[in-house]
């Protein structure tokens, strides 16, 4: 099996699993909340949602007066420094009225780019609230740190930025129901592209939305990646996808609102084919809650883009129900984009100069926040933390791992002979339809042998070992493992950058799946019945020593760590064409960071092959802290393992 075929194998098992077994309707009412809060987890949000929220601060720096309604100019304030940029419709009506909030997809000069819009929902009656990407307002920031950045470890970091402007969303929609002209529980969403997604995702995870509108935003995790539509998506389209869902999942969340889903027939990057088959899976969840009226499928002719249709079914939506008024697509009418209907593009800017106390540009930095170093101070202490740490990564991490890697058992391909050492090529599966190699030397007449397992870094390792290796005791056997990317199972780095995206869509990272490879293949290693299982000592080199740190924690009980030019961190970007070491793991940094995870390892012996990076300062000084058995030693060949 090839990386790609297995990415699009688990790809199809996630969306074709989405909703299969709807059961009761009183299941949906009864676990809300909880898939509520994973959503939340998987779009960074699960540390800002608790707690008494007040309406965020907001300026008006300018009014312009149109026929029927004014537009004020506003600055929102989500969080300290985090503002948001856009364009407050008020029809001039009294009493409270309905109110939408349009979120803005990839367009230049958002607010000016979708005006027509707002000002179409102000003529019919709504409270019309315009906001700009974090990407495209006025205060740049942001969206494209995997697409083209090579900030992959956004990853590790659990940090996407769907869920700033979902924040970001919540809190226009706060703004929304503190107005005195708004009617705190008549608030619908919708916008297009990116902002389609965000209709999804802010209708999911807030409960006030009323109704919602998505547009040219909806696909299944399998089109994206069997069909590659992937590869013209912003980060800002996906959450960290660690619970392994599907859109349809994130639909759930929303029914039984009423959901209206517009797409186009020939969207370049949302194909009309997972489109229909998320809508068929929603229309039977709504018709189990008694709501399927409340859902619709709306298709247009043409590409990536909204339609007349479209639009006149998403006007007439809003008006049957956030209005309670029963109007024809024909009869609400469209959009007016002619010039002299539009506001012209500096009227409508917010801002005269950028505030000194911006956050928007380094959201991505603070936004999620990092574990900090834990305060050990006993051996007692360190395993109470050890176990919580395995236990959290297990659940937000490791999460794909497959039940059963202690029972893998080794196939012996080939034995060979050579003077006073035995060899033995071993095969092993750490899941379906992947056949690792394992190459094993070892003395000839032991019976029990201390063994050093080499995480191998390229293809030749496997038969010609690795310089690294010199000096090795010969009284130590050698196994030689190949993980996946390394061997039969390699692929070429112009892959990369698309295994890379499309391994977080499915719940994993290159690392995790090594990780769960290594792991494997120790249990697969502590079979063979030579082996003293005691002395096991587990190496890598550069990212395959991140591999080595955690594969050692999560399966326990190793005798030794080498590390070789171990990453100083999982918080560092990569080269922007995805090239190179692979080292994120999904929310990782929300946990822990390699020097700490590796300092869990106490009372494993640890050992750097060459010099100690100083980011592992810490690791050592805390294994001096806790004393022995525990010892880390800096070391120039293996001769000096022990």
């Amino acid at each position: 099996m090839n990386i790609y075929e297995y990415l699009c194998r688990e790809a199809a098992k996630i969306s074709s699993s989405s909703l299969a077994d709807l059961g009761s309707a009183r299941r949906w009412l009864e676990t809300e909340d909880e898939r509520r809060e994973k959503l939340a987890y998987m779009l960074g949000l699960h540390e800002r949602l608790h707690g008494n929220r007040q309406p965020p601060r907001y300026t008006v720096t300018g009014e312009i007066e149109r026929k029927g309604y004014v537009v004020k100019k506003v600055l929102i304030e989500s969080l300290p420094g985090l503002y948001v940029t856009g364009s407050l419709y008020l029809p001039n009506q009294g009493g409270r009225m309905p109110a939408v909030l349009y979120l803005c997809g990839h367009a230049q000069n958002q607010k000016y780019h979708y005006q027509a819009h707002a000002h179409k929902f102000a003529s019919l009656g709504f409270v019309t609230l315009v906001i700009e990407t974090i990407q495209l307002g006025e205060i740049p920031g942001y969206h494209r740190g995997t697409h083209q950045l090579g900030m992959f470890n956004w990853y590790s970091r659990g940090y996407t930025p769907a869920g700033v402007e979902v924040w970001n969303a919540m809190r226009a929609i706060d703004l929304l129901r503190s107005l005195p002209q708004v009617d705190p529980n008549r608030i619908g969403a919708t916008g297009i592209s990116g902002g389609g997604a965000m209709t999804w995702f802010t209708a999911a995870m807030d409960p006030r939305v009323k109704v919602a509108a998505p547009v040219c935003g909806t696909a299944t995790i399998e089109s994206h990646i069997c069909r590659h539509t992937l590869e013209g998506h912003c980060d800002c389209m996906f959450w960290i996808n660690v619970y392994q869902w599907d859109l349809s999942d994130i639909g759930a969340l929303i029914a039984p609102r009423p959901l209206l889903i517009a797409s186009a027939v020939r969207d370049w990057i949302f194909d009309i084919k997972s489109v229909r088959q998320i809508y068929e899976k929603l229309k039977a969840l709504y018709e189990l809650l008694g709501a399927g009226e409340n859902i619709k499928l709306v298709e247009t002719p043409g590409g990536h883009s909204y339609h007349e249709k479209s639009r006149r079914e998403i006007f007439a939506w809003f008006m049957k129900h956030l209005k309670g008024v029963e109007v024809s697509p024909e009869e609400v009418g469209d959009i007016d984009e002619h010039p002299e209907a539009l506001i012209p593009l500096e009227e409508l800017r917010v801002l005269s100069e950028i505030p000194a106390d911006e956050r928007v540009t380094d959201v991505q930095d603070w936004f999620v926040s990092k574990a900090k170093p834990l305060k050990i101070e006993s051996p007692g202490q360190l395993q109470v933390q050890r176990e919580r740490l395995v236990k959290a990564l297990m659940k937000d991490t490791f999460n794909h791992f497959p039940s059963g890697l202690s029972e893998v058992q080794p196939r012996i391909e080939l034995e060979q002979e050579a003077g006073e050492r035995l060899g033995y090529l071993i095969t092993y599966s750490s899941e379906e339809g992947w056949n690792l190699r394992i190459h094993v030397d070892k003395p000839k007449n032991a019976d029990r042998v201390p063994l050093l397992v080499y995480i191998a870094r390229n293809a030749r390792n496997l038969y010609f070992g690795d310089k690294l290796l010199d000096g090795l005791s010969r009284d130590w056997a050698r196994a030689v493992v190949e993980v996946r990317g390394i061997g039969e199972t390699s692929w070429g780095q112009d892959l990369q950058w698309f295994i890379r995206r499309a391994a977080m869509l499915t719940g994993r990272t290159i690392a995790s799946m090594r990780i769960q490879d290594a792991v494997a293949a120790l249990y697969v290693l502590e079979k063979l019945g030579w082996v003293e299982k005691r002395r096991i000592a587990l190496m890598g080199s550069g990212e395959m020593a991140v591999i080595a740190i955690y594969a050692a924690l999560i399966k326990g009980g190793m005798h030794a760590v080498i590390l070789h030019q171990p990453p100083p961190t999982h918080d560092e970007p990569s080269s922007p064409d995805g090239s190179g070491a692979a080292i994120e793991l999904l929310n990782v940094l929300r946990h822990t960071d390699l020097p700490y995870a590796a300092g869990m390892l106490w009372p494993t012996l640890i050992y750097f092959l060459g010099p100690r990076p100083p980011a592992y300062v810490w690791t050592e000084e805390l294994y001096r802290k806790l004393g022995r058995p525990g010892a880390v030693y800096r070391i120039k060949s293996l001769k000096q393992l022990t």
